[in-house]
């Protein structure tokens, strides 16, 4: 969406369900400034301050994460930035895994060393997160700069970055990239177009089914149409079902890829140096944008560092490093209004025409029941 609709868009919910991040006991571990529990701290209050929050964290002196890729939307900067800014080890588990495996790392690995301190997932799946109970309230200090309707109230989860729906194209090997989702029905795209992943699963699958829908007479209250059109590229020979990973673009085996614009934008550059043309395209006759969500374990066996990961993701600094990753970080507004977001890679995003459509979470709730009855019957059977 254009960044002034994204100022007025506050109800975001993300249509995604996935994400391609001295042992605790049960109820979670550590002690933080002033004598205050770590693991109930709901603020950098709570510790007394900025200063004995990064204390308690640089005694812990470790960071659990799950599910976190570095070539998505900047992880890799994020995660090498926090570790030398403030010399905590991260620990990075299952970086593929899906926001289901977060949740199931949650529950099998409490109590236990290895158990993740946060994560970073699909609203969807961070909403049931907080429903289980796994998950700990906190606010940043930048917490009113994240609009209402972002974020649980109570700080169980809160959104962090999203983008929209876009379409890639490897042009080292297509002749015609392909720009909305009614071309992709051309015969010319035979076992070529690809989603990241099963959309039972996957956020940026389950969110290209809905573009999809929208492009083709669908709504918010229906995601069928999407799944309807997902059956025309199979039936048509164009529907691949392979997942795409930059060595299948690259490679020509998936070289049209639906995914979020700052997953496809991101590999622009490394595969200008590899000798091949990618372009990025925002469909404008299906606009669907979403943002992912962050909650600490309320089993977290670093529960200290957990907070200041939290901080520094929703400081200037790290908001920028997710810019720069071509996500739209939540607090970007607040940030241009200051003046503290990183001009350059402000300038960089792709070009986006029109107002993003957003889900309410029963929309969302419905159209995940849909896509589950009728998918894999459908289209992966």
């Amino acid at each position: 969406m254009r960044r002034s609709s994204l100022r007025t868009a506050v109800a975001v919910v993300t249509a995604g369900l996935t994400l391609t991040a001295c042992g605790g006991s049960d109820d979670g571990g550590g002690s933080g400034g002033s004598g205050s529990d770590a693991a109930t701290a709901t603020s950098a209050e709570d510790f007394g301050g900025m200063d004995a929050l990064i204390e308690a964290a640089q005694e812990e002196g470790t960071l659990n994460v799950i599910a976190l890729p570095r070539d998505w939307a900047n992880y890799g900067e994020m995660l090498d930035t926090f570790s030398e800014k403030y010399g905590i080890e991260i620990n990075e588990a299952n970086p593929t895994g899906s926001s289901q495996d977060e949740l199931n790392a949650v529950e099998s690995q409490r109590g236990q060393d290895r158990a993740p301190d946060v994560l970073d997932l699909g609203t969807a799946f961070a909403r049931q997160a907080q429903a289980e109970g796994l998950t700990a309230p906190y606010q940043v200090e930048t917490w009113d700069e994240i609009p209402e309707g972002q974020k649980d109230p109570e700080g169980h989860w809160f959104n962090d970055y999203g983008g929209y729906i876009s379409i890639g194209c490897n042009a080292s090997v297509i002749a015609e990239c392909p720009t909305t989702f009614a071309d992709l029905l051309d015969p010319q795209y035979a076992g070529q177009v690809a989603l990241n992943g099963n959309p039972t699963q996957a956020a940026a699958a389950f969110a290209g089914v809905w573009a999809a829908s929208l492009a083709n007479g669908g709504d918010l209250d229906d995601i069928g149409p999407g799944i309807d059109f997902f059956k025309q590229i199979k039936d048509v020979g164009n529907f691949n079902p392979v997942e795409i990973t930059p060595a299948t673009i690259q490679s020509g085996e998936t070289p049209i890829a639906i995914d979020w614009d700052y997953l496809n934008a991101s590999f622009t550059e490394d595969f200008a140096a590899d000798g091949v043309e990618w372009q990025v395209a925002v469909p404008s006759d299906g606009l669907f944008g979403g943002y992912y969500s962050q909650a600490i374990s309320k089993f977290a066996p670093h529960p200290a560092a957990a907070r200041l990961w939290q901080e520094f993701l929703y400081s200037d600094e790290g908001q920028n490093i997710w810019l720069k990753g071509g996500a739209r970080p939540v607090r970007l507004p607040a940030m241009e209004d200051a003046g503290t977001a990183d001009a350059e890679a402000l300038s960089a995003l792709p070009p986006v025409e029109g107002t993003a459509e957003f889900p309410t979470q029963e929309q969302e709730t419905a159209a995940q029941a849909v896509v589950a009855e009728r998918w894999n019957a459908e289209i992966s059977g």
